[in-house]
C-alpha cells in the first residue's frame, strides 16, 4: 500500500472516531449529557403541506425564515398572534425571550420533517374517542376556571410540565425544552427542565401491580441492540395527557445516531382516548448545560395573581 493510501486510511479512521457514538464502560451507547428537542416542526402536519411528510432544504429554509420573521415582528407587542396561540394575547407576554422553538425544522434521515407525527401517514394525531373528548374538555376548562387553586391546570400548580414535556412522550413545547440524562447499567434518569420532573427508568425491571399509579407512569427499559426501549404503563388518569385514561401505554425508543444526536421515537396507545395508536419521531440534539433549576412553587406568583384577578372581576360584576 502506498504512503498516500495509508494517510487517507488513517484520516478516515480519525474522522470516524470524531462522529462515532460514544459508549459507556459496559459497552452501551452513552446517552448521557444535556439534550434539547426544540424544533419548529409542529406536532400535527399543517394543511398547507398536506400530503408532504418532508421538505426540500429550500422549502424548509423558507418556512424557518417565515417563522423567525413573525416572532421578530410581534416581539413584545400586545397585538401578538404568536402569544395568542398560547393564551397570552393582549399582554405582550411570551415574547422572543421566552419562545424557544429553536430555529429549524426537525431533520431525520437527512431531510426536514413537516410534522412530529409519522404514523398515521397523514401526520396528524388521531381523533379522540367520545370518552377521551370529555376528559380533554375537562383539561381545557381548567384553563378558564378560577374558583380555586385546585381548579387550575397541573402545570400552573407545578405538578407536571406543560404539554407533556415531562413525558412520556417527551414532546417539545413553547420553551424549556432541555433534558439531562444520567445513565448507569441498572437505571437511566431523565431530568426535565420544565417544572423539574425526574423520570427514573429501571433497566430490565418489571411493572408494579395495576393499582400502583404515578403521574408519569412506571417506566422500565431494555436494550435492543444499540437502541434503548422504554415501556411505560401505570399512569394516573389525572396525568392529563390530551385526555388520557389510566390505560395509556407509551413505548419510547432512544437511538444514539452520533455524539450529538439522539433519534427519539414514541408510540402512544390508549384505546379509551384515541381512535388508534400513533407515533412521533424527532431528534434530540446535544446542547450546552447546565439545566438550571425551575423553581416553580418557590416563585409561583402567577397563581395568586390569577386568583386575585378573578376575585377582583367577581367584585366588579357584583357592583353591577
Amino acid at each position: 500500500m502506498s504512503y498516500r493510501w495509508i494517510v487517507l486510511a488513517m484520516t478516515a479512521v480519525a474522522l470516524l472516531g470524531q462522529t462515532r457514538a460514544p459508549r459507556t464502560p459496559d459497552g452501551k451507547p452513552d446517552l448521557q449529557g444535556v439534550w434539547t428537542n426544540a424544533t419548529l416542526t409542529p406536532l400535527d402536519r399543517p394543511a398547507s403541506v398536506a400530503g408532504k411528510a418532508t421538505l426540500t432544504d429550500a422549502e424548509a429554509a423558507a418556512w424557518e425564515k417565515s417563522t423567525a420573521d413573525e416572532v421578530k415582528k410581534y416581539d413584545g407587542k400586545a397585538d401578538n398572534p404568536v402569544a395568542d396561540r398560547f393564551g397570552s394575547g393582549g399582554t405582550g407576554g411570551y415574547n422572543a425571550l421566552f419562545i424557544d422553538w429553536g430555529s429549524e425544522l426537525a431533520r431525520v434521515d437527512g431531510v426536514k420533517r413537516t410534522s412530529l407525527v409519522i404514523d398515521p401517514p397523514d401526520g396528524k394525531v388521531p381523533p379522540l374517542t367520545a370518552e377521551g373528548g370529555k376528559r380533554s374538555a375537562g383539561i381545557i376548562r381548567s384553563y378558564v376556571t378560577f374558583d380555586s387553586v385546585k381548579d387550575r391546570p397541573h402545570s400552573e400548580r407545578c405538578l407536571l410540565g406543560f404539554g407533556s414535556t415531562s413525558g412520556p412522550p417527551m414532546l417539545p413545547v413553547l420553551y424549556n425544552n432541555n433534558y439531562q440524562i444520567v445513565q448507569t447499567p441498572t437505571h437511566v434518569m431523565i431530568l426535565v427542565e420544565m417544572v423539574h420532573d425526574a423520570r427514573i427508568i429501571r433497566i430490565n425491571g418489571t411493572h408494579p401491580p395495576a393499582n400502583v399509579r404515578q403521574w408519569l407512569g412506571d417506566s422500565i427499559g431494555h436494550w435492543e441492540g444499540d437502541t434503548l426501549v422504554v415501556d411505560t404503563t401505570n399512569f394516573m388518569e389525572m396525568t392529563g395527557f390530551r385526555g388520557n385514561s389510566e390505560n395509556l401505554h407509551v413505548v419510547e425508543r432512544f437511538k444514539l445516531v452520533d455524539a450529538g444526536t439522539i433519534l427519539y421515537r414514541a408510540t402512544i396507545d390508549d384505546p379509551n382516548t384515541f381512535a388508534k395508536a400513533w407515533t412521533v419521531e424527532y431528534p434530540f440534539s446535544a446542547t450546552k448545560g447546565p439545566v438550571y433549576e425551575y423553581a416553580c412553587h418557590e416563585g409561583n406568583y402567577a397563581m395568586t395573581d390569577i386568583l386575585g384577578g378573578a376575585r377582583k372581576a367577581d367584585r366588579e360584576r357584583e357592583k353591577k
